[in-house]
């Protein structure tokens, strides 16, 4: 249950500053630690949020590279959901130009999770094919849209017409219903005997047959969340057969030095293409900061397509 409550306004340590929240990301994250089914790193707060967008209200002694008054979007280890939030300074980011607060709030957490998921571990490169299961969700729609700028075929799978519609607004070349499509079948009959390079998997277990079949030679399938399910059976002769590279990847345990060096990497390479046009966050919902409880209902009955937003000093 989430419960509004006071508590005392945090004071930023070294290294890190203290954000007035104008707006708060909302992710299926927050949902399993409300659930009590996401484990936790020992230092994270029991306040969910893992991105924000604001003010610096405060900097901690050794934060030297932002001041007081900068408008930030940052990737947070917790406390995202309250009127202020500390980060490490590391992983801040000036919110790129045109863009309001709440659009910057969708975009740390999903852009550091396609960043180190797809073009670090999964190794895409311009001019390969990749496909995006779950392609309407948050990370979905900034995995598209990342994978398009930087010049790769873009496959998806949603759960509607307006899901699958969307992924191709974003630059999708193939969308398919999974509920009323057979997506491996579409996609074999699409690619003929070329397989795809990379594949990204939020579902988990029960697609890993249909992802392996429909890899490349050299391809590579990139887990980061099972939702679906996390136990796979395992051909090990396809998987040799393909030289297939099977990764998983997770962000929240990661080390602030880490985070810090994936978030000066997106500010060098994707907030260009933000700042291009090339691609732009995606929110389909926005809630008051009081109505967390409805973003997270909606997350759950998969209604969201695109970012959830909490608005916390913000009206739009």
């Amino acid at each position: 249950m989430l419960t509004m409550v006071e508590r005392i306004r945090p004071r930023p340590k070294a290294h890190e500053v203290l954000i007035e929240v104008h707006a708060a990301g909302v992710n299926r994250a927050d949902v399993k630690q409300r659930e009590g089914a996401y484990p936790m790193p020992a230092d994270a707060p029991t306040v969910p949020g893992l991105e924000v967008s604001g003010i610096v209200a405060a900097v901690g002694e050794g934060a030297a590279r932002l001041r007081i008054g900068d408008r930030v979007c940052a990737l947070t280890i917790g406390g995202g959901y309250a009127e202020y939030c500390v980060a490490p300074e590391v992983q801040c980011l000036p919110i790129p130009a045109g863009l309001t607060f709440v659009e910057a709030a969708a975009l740390p957490e999903a852009i550091f999770t396609v960043w180190t998921s797809v073009f670090e571990q999964a190794r895409l490169e311009p001019g390969e094919t990749i496909l995006v299961h779950g392609g309407a969700s948050g990370i979905g729609t900034t995995a598209v849209q990342m994978a398009c700028a930087a010049g790769a075929r873009v496959f998806t799978t949603a759960g509607s017409a307006a899901k699958t519609a969307r992924c191709l607004e974003l630059g999708a070349e193939l969308a398919v219903d999974y509920k009323k499509q057979d997506f491996h079948a579409v996609l074999r009959q699409h690619l003929g005997r070329r397989g795809v390079d990379v594949i990204l998997d939020l579902v988990g277990g029960p697609y890993f047959q249909s992802n392996l079949d429909l890899l490349s030679m050299g391809g590579r399938i990139c887990y980061i969340a099972a939702d679906a399910g996390g136990e796979i059976k395992v051909d090990v002769v396809a998987m040799m057969l393909k030289r297939a590279y099977i990764t998983g990847a997770t962000l929240r345990h990661r080390t602030i030095a880490d985070k810090g060096r994936v978030a000066a990497e997106i500010e060098r390479r994707v907030w260009p293409w933000i700042e291009r046009g090339m691609m732009r966050p995606q929110v389909g919902l926005t809630v008051p900061f009081e109505r967390a409880a409805d973003a997270h209902r909606a997350l759950e009955a998969g209604q969201v397509i695109g970012k959830a937003v909490l608005l916390v000093r913000v009206s739009g």
